[in-house]
C-alpha cells in the first residue's frame, strides 16, 4: 500500500481561515506535504490568493477581486469570519506564498482566472528560486493548461475534473475514454479530481499505463482517505491535513 502525498486544500482550512498564510502556516505545522491554493488576478495585476471571484464569503467585505486593486483588497479583514483569533489576516499574493515554502513541500497552484494571468506568472516565477519540481499548476480549463505548459514547460499541470451523471443514460461523465483524451489533448501531466466512484481500480490502471498522476479532492474523512491510499494515488488534498496524516501513518505503522 502507497502512503499518498497530503496536500492541505486552501491550507488548514478547516482549523483556519481558507487561502490565507495563517492556513499555510498552520498546514505545514501538521504535517502537510505540500499546500493547494487559488489565485486570481487583482485589477492592477496583482496575483492574489483567493478562490472566489468575489470576496463577500471569506472578508467583511464584498469586492469583486477583478475590479479592484491589491490594496484595496487589502483593506478587507479575511480571518474574522472563522474566529476571533484570525482576525487581521489580508489576502495574501502569489509571491508571499512562495516566500514561506520550505523546502521540499510541494505546492499546487490553482488557476481560477484566464490566461491573462500568465504574464505576471512569468514574471513572478522566473525570479523565483523554488524548485520547479515542488511546483503544479491546477486548472478545470484544458485550453489555459496547454497555455500554462507552453509558458512553464519545466513546470506540470493537472487538469481538474468533476463528474456529472447524465439525464438521457444515467451515466457519469466525463468517462474514463474522455478524461484520457482531454489529458493527452492538452499535455496534462495528470489528473487532479473530485473524490467519486468513478475513481476505480480499472480508471487508475488506465491513467497509470499513460503515464498520469492522479490527486483526490477534498478528502476529509478516513475511511474514504484510506480507500484512495489503497487505490495508489499520489495525493489527497484535504481540509484536515494533520488529522489525516495522523490516522493514515499511524494506523501503518
Amino acid at each position: 500500500m502507497s502512503n499518498p502525498l497530503i496536500i492541505a486544500h486552501r491550507g488548514a482550512s478547516f482549523d483556519a481561515p481558507e487561502n490565507t498564510l495563517a492556513a499555510f502556516h498552520l498546514a505545514f505545522a501538521q504535517g502537510a506535504d505540500g499546500i493547494e491554493a487559488d489565485f486570481r488576478l487583482s485589477s492592477d495585476n496583482e496575483i492574489v490568493c483567493i478562490h472566489d471571484a468575489t470576496t463577500g464569503r471569506t472578508a467583511d467585505g464584498n469586492l469583486r477581486v477583478a475590479t479592484h486593486s491589491l490594496t484595496e483588497l487589502r483593506c478587507l479583514d479575511f480571518g474574522g469570519w472563522k474566529g476571533r483569533q484570525w482576525q487581521g489576516e489580508r489576502i495574501p499574493t502569489l509571491a508571499e506564498v512562495l516566500a514561506i515554502l520550505p523546502t521540499g513541500k510541494k505546492f499546487f497552484i490553482e488557476i481560477k482566472c484566464g490566461a491573462e494571468i500568465i504574464p505576471p506568472l512569468r514574471k513572478l516565477l522566473t525570479t523565483t528560486v523554488i524548485a520547479a519540481e515542488q511546483l503544479c499548476f491546477l486548472t478545470f480549463d484544458a485550453l489555459l493548461l496547454a497555455a500554462l505548459k507552453g509558458a512553464f514547460p519545466t513546470i506540470k499541470s493537472c487538469l481538474n475534473v468533476e463528474y456529472h451523471r447524465t439525464k438521457l443514460v444515467g451515466a457519469w461523465q466525463p468517462s474514463t475514454k474522455e478524461v484520457l483524451r482531454i489529458l493527452s489533448n492538452c499535455g496534462a501531466a495528470g489528473l487532479s479530481s473530485q473524490a467519486h466512484r468513478c475513481i476505480d481500480t480499472d480508471f487508475i490502471e488506465h491513467l497509470r499505463s499513460s503515464g498520469k498522476e492522479l490527486h483526490i479532492w477534498t478528502v476529509d474523512f478516513l475511511a474514504d482517505a484510506r480507500h484512495y491510499q489503497a487505490l495508489g494515488v499520489d495525493s489527497l488534498m484535504t481540509n484536515r491535513p494533520g488529522f489525516l496524516r495522523q490516522g493514515l501513518f499511524v494506523a501503518t505503522l
